[in-house]
């Protein structure tokens, strides 16, 4: 990588990780079709679901900020990382400018969710306060418990899926349950991937991930069962006569399928990174085929 010059733009960019923000739009893609699906297009209101696209995106590079943050004061981030290059970890910005950073996203994620309040109610604060409290407990605790998973289904999952639609038809479907756990699962196979290639380094300085806690060979399994089982639960989509929704992502478990065998494959070092890579392809692409299956059915 070319020399990165101190705080630039350039270095933002990086410690933004804008790959990572297919995570934070799948969830509220779905959520948005379902509702689109289930209220049709009169009672569809555009500003409020820009304002959930927007709060997910920032909220992404909040944790995201945060991450890179504590995991460089733990010492995780240190010179035998296996992962991308982390911000603060190789000097490209200060810490006193990355706890600004964060913040500001932290403030501009709570000024984009009030006026929800305005559409979803008060309720949308107590939802906002979790974001933010858990987006911190992340990184600083329960990732080294091995809950990260855990956080996963929660807020990539069910909070996003449920809260997005919620704001849009006044109410929360078993479809829309079923759907947001199913988002959850997909979108929890790229932390798999991420602690699978750190299993060793996480290991050695005390991050008990699951990966750690039930060893490889498991994670391998439970990886390519996540994509299954959420394609499985697709099936939710057939009761309300959404078969294209149901249909459409074997798309994506064949993609899934084809990167869980190279991941088995490689099995250690930076060539997982690649494997990374295809991953948040294969969660944008399952997140695209659903809203398609949603939309046309």
């Amino acid at each position: 990588m070319t020399e990165i010059k101190l705080n630039s733009a350039k270095a933002w960019v990086l410690a933004a990780r804008p790959k990572t923000l297919t995570g934070a739009a799948v969830p509220v893609m779905i959520a948005l079709a379902l509702a689109y699906a289930d209220g049709g297009s009169e009672g569809f209101r555009i500003l409020p679901a820009c304002l959930c696209m927007l709060f997910a995106f920032v909220m992404q590079i909040d944790a995201n900020l945060i991450n890179d943050y504590f995991d460089f004061k733990k010492g995780t981030d240190d010179e035998q990382r296996l992962g991308p290059k982390r911000a603060c970890a190789q000097g490209w910005v200060t810490l006193s400018a990355m706890r600004r950073a964060i913040l500001l996203t932290t403030a501009t994620a709570c000024l984009l969710g009030l006026p929800l309040i305005g559409y979803g109610g008060w309720e949308m604060v107590a939802i906002g306060v979790l974001c933010v409290v858990f987006c911190f407990l992340y990184t600083t605790h329960l990732s080294y418990l091995g809950l990260g998973d855990v956080l996963v289904l929660v807020f990539f999952g069910l909070v996003p899926v449920c809260a997005t639609y919620y704001i849009q038809t006044g109410h929360v479907s078993t479809e829309c349950v079923v759907s947001s756990v199913a988002c959850g699962l997909v979108i929890d196979t790229l932390l798999i991937v991420n602690n699978y290639r750190d299993r060793d380094n996480d290991r050695r300085t005390g991050k008990t991930t699951l990966v750690v806690r039930i060893g490889a060979k498991r994670t391998e399994q439970l990886y390519w069962a996540l994509g299954a089982a959420a394609c499985l639960l697709g099936a939710v989509y057939v009761v309300s006569g959404k078969y294209m929704a149901f249909v459409l992502p074997v798309g994506y478990l064949a993609l899934h399928t084809v990167t869980w065998r190279r991941m088995k494959t490689i099995n250690r070092g930076f060539q997982l990174n690649q494997v990374l890579g295809e991953n948040a392809r294969n969660m944008f692409v399952y997140g695209i085929l659903v809203t398609i299956g949603i939309m046309v059915s």
